[in-house]
């Protein structure tokens, strides 16, 4: 499929940009987005996933898409984003959502693992942000949707670097929120729970640990995702169980605080 910018959409039809689109909540976005009448572009690392999702969606709600494949993590291909992003003037979303997790006690867990998990939750994020906001800016519109995580709300044994990485998210979109009101651009930190993707397989857990009652699915986060973001809510906690866990974590003492950490976590990876 041809990677070349689309020429056959109407100027006045939205257009978003989805990192981490080949799976879970990212996946679900496309598909979302695609059913409100979004063109797409589509980032990922796996090209013959996001090909097959581009003919689906073309097909089954008319959205022209755009795939672009791309290791985040690698500095070159994260360049070439951003320079799609600072060349595309019709971009009104970016959702930020190419992330993984590591799990293991941080001495424990490979140092090119704990870059690449900085560079792609905390770097690339940053950096495509930052390339996006500057012209929605200029147009007076626009939306950054940061994938963060209930995670980032306290420090996470066995957990750390993720957790410490969802923080600086939740952080940063905050922020910019801050710097950009009256603009007309909004930012929104999205923090879901635990939900049932490949994000498990990936970092090495267990999901089937926790209540079902706990686990979400993508299409449950992204639309309390995308009705947040109508309501222009920054920080969107997407069960009652991380917003209640949010809201304890502000108003408990740290010490408290890193011991329920502790707690969830053995609870979760079965830790010792």
């Amino acid at each position: 499929m041809p990677e070349s910018p689309r020429s056959s959409s109407p100027d006045t039809r939205p257009l978003a940009l989805v990192t981490g689109a080949s799976a879970g909540i990212g996946l679900c976005f496309a598909e979302r987005l695609a059913e409100q009448g979004h063109d797409l572009i589509l980032v990922a690392r796996r090209r013959d996933r996001l090909e097959d999702l581009a003919r689906r969606l073309g097909a089954d709600c008319g959205a022209d898409v755009e795939v672009q494949p791309a290791d985040l993590t690698d500095p070159a291909e994260l360049r070439k984003i951003e320079d799609r992003i600072i060349a595309e003037p019709r971009l009104s979303l970016l959702v930020n959502n190419a992330g993984f997790g590591t799990v293991g006690r941080f001495q424990d867990v490979e140092p090119d693992r704990i870059e690449s998990e900085i560079r792609l939750n905390v770097l690339a994020l940053a950096r495509l942000a930052r390339a996006a906001v500057g012209p929605m800016v200029e147009r007076g519109a626009g939306a950054i949707i940061n994938v963060s995580s209930g995670a980032g709300f306290q420090p996470g044994p066995w957990f750390a670097n993720y957790s410490a990485t969802k923080a600086f998210v939740t952080s940063l979109s905050e922020a910019m929120a801050g710097e950009l009101e009256g603009t007309g651009v909004r930012v929104q930190a999205l923090c879901p729970g635990p939900v049932s993707t490949e994000f498990a397989e990936v970092a090495g857990t267990d999901e089937g640990s926790l209540p079902d009652m706990l686990v979400q699915t993508p299409e449950q986060v992204v639309d309390a995702s995308l009705t947040a973001l109508e309501k222009d809510q920054v920080v969107c906690a997407t069960s009652t169980f991380v917003g209640v866990s949010a809201a304890l974590t502000s108003l408990l003492p740290r010490g408290i605080s890193r011991r329920l950490g502790l707690a969830l976590a053995r609870r979760t990876f079965d830790r010792d």
